[in-house]
């Protein structure tokens, strides 16, 4: 690897910013301080904002086929929707996992979590397939391959009709199987790719399943990720299958911990929100999926207050549809000031940063290596130009970065020192040859019938009072 100094660089400090020469030594930071002798290769920072990589701490790489198609539907239907049209073959895999990572990095993001979408039969294949694109972009990358042991129909609550539901193609075993075996071959964090146990959620999983992951995960020290009350349907359907809340069996179970990741979280009550704050369990705040899908607002504000640690994802490209991290954190930051009038609970632009960098690394347990500019950490950093038209004219960088529209404004990223992006272009891979493959591999195309939606739409609209 080779050492650097970034020179003349803008970094924030308490309520200001400082400029600063910032050495890298060993893949890490060395120092920073003004006027520093230069190690290694030096780098031009004049003029540019130099900030911590942000995570991508919740997507779905291969929903990124689907992008800009899916029917306007609450998320039970559209997953039926989803999972009609998503028979997907290994290079989509491939190329879908290239473009999410391209897009995270032009976008601020030096790590992505990849709850990534299993092909039946092919599931090893799979993540072996997705860790190859990540390796070869550069990009840290934690794989939470998504896995379930209960037929789709079980994720609708079941009302006043009792509902028999088709057992699930692959036994609890065989699915834990393969998440040991995934875990043996690719687990590699040193090498920047990390396997996580990753149930979807409470909606589609037996308890069986989770304690396989919470077996996992302790004996392979791996962290765990998982949706949770993303819907109101979900949070019905919890009362229904435990009597009780998700989050208060998902405690009673031992699945939550501080190294234990949730997606949404939109439907949590006090007592809820309580026992994520000890439990010190981490939300992933999606907020244009959310939206997207009409799930709701998440209380991020009454989480902040209670002290429970909050990130940012984009959610796969077909819920959102895109996989820009900016426009993720801006959403997520000003959507909160209308569910709470008092605005000195609002996210300023400085804090919003700090979640999606360091509210990340906490997450995933990598607060000492991770998420600041901080000597010693491992340097995943992002230099972004501030001459850019989209952040002029010169007021507060963070502000116009969080609070603009910013187009093309990376400059550089580095991820465990090493540089993946220069001059504003990803440089590990061809992005031409990425484009025109995805052009080749994809056609225009609008309207098409879901055979489930229509199988289950009128007893979806019952049971939730539609």
């Amino acid at each position: 690897m080779l050492d650097f100094t970034i020179q003349n660089v803008l970094i924030a400090v308490s309520d200001d910013y400082a400029t600063v020469d910032v050495q890298i030594v060993d893949n890490a930071i060395a120092a920073i301080s003004p006027n520093l002798q230069v190690v290694g290769t030096a780098i031009d920072g004049k003029n540019k904002l130099l900030l911590p990589g942000f995570f991508n701490a919740h997507t779905h790489s291969s929903e990124m086929w689907q992008r800009g198609m899916m029917s306007v539907l609450p998320l039970e239907l559209w997953l039926a929707e989803l999972f009609d049209f998503a028979p997907l073959d290994p290079e989509q895999i491939y190329l879908s996992a290239l473009g999410t990572a391209v897009e995270t990095l032009l976008s601020g993001g030096t790590s992505v979590v990849d709850h990534l979408v299993l092909i039946p039969g092919l599931e090893l294949e799979t993540i072996a397939i997705a860790t190859r694109a990540y390796r070869e972009v550069g990009i840290r990358a934690f794989i939470a391959p998504l896995i379930q042991d209960e037929s789709l129909s079980a994720g609708i609550p079941s009302g006043e009709s009792a509902q028999t539901h088709e057992p699930y193609f692959r036994s609890t075993a065989a699915t834990l199987e393969i998440i040991e075996e995934a875990v043996r071959q690719f687990h590699r964090p040193d090498e920047g790719v990390n396997i996580l146990v990753a149930p979807t959620g409470i909606q589609l999983c037996t308890d069986a399943l989770f304690a396989g992951c919470i077996e996992l995960s302790d004996r392979y020290n791996l962290c765990r990720h998982s949706h949770l009350l993303e819907t109101r349907a979900q949070e019905k359907l919890a009362q229904q299958k435990y009597g009780c809340t998700a989050v208060e069996h998902l405690k009673r179970i031992g699945y939550l911990s501080d190294r234990t990741t949730l997606a949404h979280c939109v439907w949590l009550n006090d007592a809820d929100i309580a026992i994520l704050t000890k439990t010190q369990s981490t939300v992933v705040h999606n907020p244009l999926s959310n939206l997207r899908l009409g799930s709701g607002i998440a209380p991020i504000l009454k989480y902040r207050q209670a002290g429970v640690n909050v990130t940012f994802g984009c959610d796969g490209a077909s819920s959102n549809d895109s996989q820009d991290l900016l426009e993720a954190i801006k959403i997520g930051s000003i959507l909160h000031n209308v569910t709470d009038s008092d605005y000195q609970h609002w996210i300023t632009p400085r804090q919003a940063v700090e979640m999606a960098s360091l509210g990340g690394a906490k997450g995933l347990n990598l607060v000492d290596k991770l998420g600041s500019l901080t000597v010693g950490k491992q340097a995943d950093l992002v230099l972004y130009d501030l001459t850019n038209l989209s952040l002029l004219p010169r007021t507060d960088p963070i502000g116009l970065l969080v609070l603009g529209r910013p187009s093309n404004v990376v400059n550089s990223a580095w991820v465990n020192g090493k540089q993946i992006v220069a001059d504003g272009k990803v440089t590990t891979i061809n992005v031409d040859g990425l484009r025109q493959e995805l052009f080749n591999r994809s056609q225009w195309e609008t309207k098409r019938k879901s055979e489930t939606v229509a199988q289950i739409e009128a007893h979806y609209r019952t049971v939730m009072g539609l």
